[in-house]
């Protein structure tokens, strides 16, 4: 095979997806689950096995790699944070990329800020804000086709914007974040709650078709948070469009609608509510942005 590679890989708490394109065109795309949670480690050898592999059936060298992480990051290129996986806390990422892709241009940023370019150009929208909910929520915002604050200047944490004062506890330490009141888990949580017993996602699905009313008192917890969320940064910034997306909402077909009727209502007079539809790539935005950032950094735009 003759062409220039570039490799995308999504990192997330519980598997790693890959995605090989080489002039835009679609080569292969693998995942893997974690094993067993012992160490950080441990997870690194794994994915030094995986990548090994991978370089196997390519029989090429890679010219970029991209990766979305869904852990902070420092300026340092060390793993700061990441609740879903504290063992990683620490790991020295730039080197361990460095290693697994000597040959190679490397760049990695926040998954959700990934996500938020690829969705961009998938909808053809310059000016986006992205939403991903599933175990936590993620997000990003593009500007003029630009992701905002800009690659290597932090992410675009809008899980972490705190929508109700006193709220509940997030796994970031403090509360009232939107992860904590409107990720998957944290709905489930609610609707467990409301019914006076445990709720499955599955259950939540069926009882939300058949207008149960603690489903829907669950969800309107979560979707009144998305749409605060959504009128602050509206508020401050413009953007023309925004997509949800993630696993857990891509299976609740009912959480863009009530998004934006909640959003309708907290327009202020002579603002329009921003559209709200279900992001185009669904549960691949993440990856789909990690080879987007292997062809940005390839051409040099990268951090």
């Amino acid at each position: 095979m003759i062409g220039v590679y570039h490799l995308g890989i999504d990192v997330g708490g519980t598997k790693v997806a890959f995605r090989v394109e080489t002039g835009g065109v679609f080569v292969e795309e693998t995942a893997f689950s974690w094993g067993a949670r012992h160490s950080a480690e441990e997870d690194l050898a794994q994915l030094a096995d995986h990548v090994a592999l991978l370089r196997e059936r390519l029989g090429v060298p890679l010219d970029a790699v991209g990766v979305a992480m869904p852990g902070t990051v420092g300026r340092d290129g060390r793993v700061a944070t990441w609740p879903s996986r504290p063992e990683w806390t620490g790991v020295d990422l730039k080197t361990t990329l460095r290693k697994l892709f000597p040959e190679a241009a490397v760049a990695w940023a926040d998954d959700g800020d990934l996500g938020a370019l690829a969705e961009a150009r998938a909808s053809g929208c310059e000016n986006l804000l992205y939403i991903g909910i599933g175990t936590g929520i993620g997000g990003g915002l593009v500007l003029g086709g630009v992701p905002c604050p800009g690659l290597g200047r932090g992410s675009f944490e809008i899980g972490h914007v705190i929508v109700e004062m006193g709220g509940v506890r997030c796994v970031c330490g403090r509360r009232g974040c939107l992860q904590a009141l409107a990720s998957g888990p944290a709905t489930l949580r609610r609707a467990g709650l409301l019914r006076g017993a445990d709720v499955s996602f599955y259950a939540l699905q069926r009882a939300l078709r058949d207008g149960q009313p603690w489903a829907l008192d669950a969800l309107e917890g979560t979707t009144r948070a998305l749409a605060a969320a959504v009128t602050g940064v509206q508020e401050l910034v413009h953007p023309d469009r925004v997509l949800i997306g993630g696993g857990f909402a891509a299976g609740i077909p009912e959480i863009v609608p009530s998004v934006s009727g909640y959003l309708a209502d907290l327009a202020r007079q002579g603002q329009a509510p921003l559209p709200v539809e279900p992001a185009a790539l669904g549960g691949l935005s993440s990856l789909r942005g990690a080879v987007a950032l292997a062809g940005l950094v390839a051409a040099g735009e990268g951090p």
